[in-house]
């Protein structure tokens, strides 16, 4: 199993920086090379499914996934079900006071090999978190631009 856990303090209230979390249609817009849609409900409840389709052309794959917890607007749980990507992902919104959040995304990633895929992920894993913490830097200005609700 690989553990990433990263965050970033967001300049928007809690509900704000919520409501651009669970903006799935505009996830696109912050997480590299992804697009994520509601492919059953509206995405914002437990039993809800969501797709994010990640990559560029032909090197591009489907991670689907299922709400498993939703605690608006503190706490989104999903279970990756998908081929490439397997395990359990979460975010959480945490209000720091004065109209200002932090943002937590976690990943409890289930590898496949084994051994092989652990030591894999360990020597890959400085490429897997650029980009994601490039992306958490562009989500914390896009909640941040976003009007209250």
């Amino acid at each position: 199993m690989a553990e990433i856990s990263l965050s970033v303090d967001v300049d928007a209230s809690a509900a704000q920086t919520w409501a651009a979390a669970v903006d799935w249609p505009t996830q696109g817009e912050w997480m590299f090379l992804t697009r994520v849609e509601a492919t059953s409900g509206d995405g914002h409840a437990v039993g809800d499914e969501l797709a994010a389709y990640t990559g560029l052309g032909p090197l591009r794959f489907l991670d689907t996934m299922v709400i498993t917890a939703y605690d608006a607007p503190r706490r989104c749980v999903v279970r990756h079900t998908g081929r490439v990507v397997r395990g359990t992902a979460a975010f959480e919104v945490i209000d720091v006071g004065a109209g200002r959040s932090r943002f937590v995304w976690s990943e409890w990633l289930e590898l496949p090999l084994g051994f092989i895929g652990e030591l894999g992920f360990a020597l890959l894993r400085p490429l897997v978190l650029l980009p994601l913490r490039s992306s958490l830097a562009k989500f914390a200005a896009h909640a941040a631009a976003r009007p209250a609700p």
